[in-house]
């Protein structure tokens, strides 16, 4: 159940690396008991935010309170278990010694068979960690950041690597270890992780926070397809085309490069029957989802630029 004590606290932070402003003014807070899921496209600012809150970092300007003291205070991190984007396990080290090495800093762990059970991997106990797989790795990982019994779990891409099985189980563990009373905060870039997941949903996107709502919220303002067609370079198809695009509802962003016309819209069908009604010559209709970050800066009234989407990532296919 959640309660109106903040556990994890980020007052107009900004963060810059060189020339690059990561954060630019951001705010969060979490409370006891929420599951929260940190959504957005690769670079948008949620692990640099994460690297703030949980003391790797120091911000340029703004607060940050974990558990109402200073991150990088040893005694307010005592409560919280964190799995990095990136995680280095030793690799000649056993399995179960590696949770009893993370084990031994916290004054009530869970025990070595009941963690390592919980995700799968008690039969890996006396393999050496540099011989599992990614995914493998991926779920200690997890296990790592469980194991002393956070009251606050921060999770950085936890699924990154898994399997479908895998992703689900781990899913399945996140939900009761939520249950149980914990905090949890987890970042993602794949809006369905974080509709099995969360409660609550923060999207960020080029360093600033675009929306923060309850999950049903979120998911009825990112359903912005991308609709992408070619029409003729000259004569009455072009000049309908564009026509068509600024009359109809729902459009949020569009542009034109040649006879290729790209359109951010809430309603594709809308959209294609107005065309056809309309009579445009089109050939090459393509629709899909829109980036995240598009759909959000153009939801959030910015002049959207319609680009490239970004490749999805290949999943490693590890157990």
């Amino acid at each position: 159940m959640t309660s109106s004590t903040a556990v994890l606290e980020a007052e107009h932070v900004t963060r810059r690396f060189g020339a690059t402003l990561a954060l630019d003014d951001v705010s969060l807070t979490v409370r006891a008991g929420e599951l929260v899921g940190l959504l957005g496209p690769n670079g948008a600012g949620k692990t640099t935010l994460l690297s703030l809150v949980t003391g790797l970092r120091r911000p340029d300007l703004g607060t940050v309170r974990l558990f109402g003291g200073d991150p990088r205070d040893p005694a307010s991190r005592v409560r919280l278990g964190l799995t990095p984007q990136e995680t280095g396990l030793p690799a000649t080290l056993r399995v179960g010694e590696v949770v009893d090495l993370v084990a031994g800093h916290y004054p009530d762990p869970m025990p070595r068979g009941e963690v390592l059970e919980w995700f799968g991997l008690a039969d890996q106990a006396r393999r050496q960690t540099g011989a599992l797989s990614g995914g493998q790795r991926r779920r200690l990982a997890v296990a790592l950041a469980l194991v002393g019994r956070p009251r606050l779990v921060v999770l950085d891409e936890p699924t990154t690597g898994l399997d479908v099985e895998a992703r689900h189980l781990l899913w399945a563990a996140l939900r009761e270890y939520h249950a149980s009373g914990a905090t949890v905060l987890v970042t993602s870039h794949y809006l369905e992780e974080i509709e099995a997941l969360a409660q609550r949903v923060v999207v960020m996107g080029g360093g600033v926070v675009l929306a923060d709502d309850a999950i049903a919220a979120v998911l009825a303002r990112v359903q912005v397809r991308r609709v992408g067609f070619s029409v003729a370079a000259d004569g009455r198809a072009a000049g309908d085309a564009g026509d068509v695009v600024g009359r109809l509802p729902g459009v949020v962003g569009s542009r034109r490069d040649g006879d290729r016309v790209e359109v951010l819209a809430s309603d594709a069908d809308a959209l294609v029957r107005a065309l056809v009604a309309d009579g445009v010559a089109f050939t090459g209709l393509e629709v899909r989802g829109a980036s995240l970050e598009e759909a959000f800066l153009a939801l959030t009234g910015s002049t959207p630029a319609v680009t490239s989407p970004p490749p999805r990532p290949t999943e490693e296919m590890a157990r």
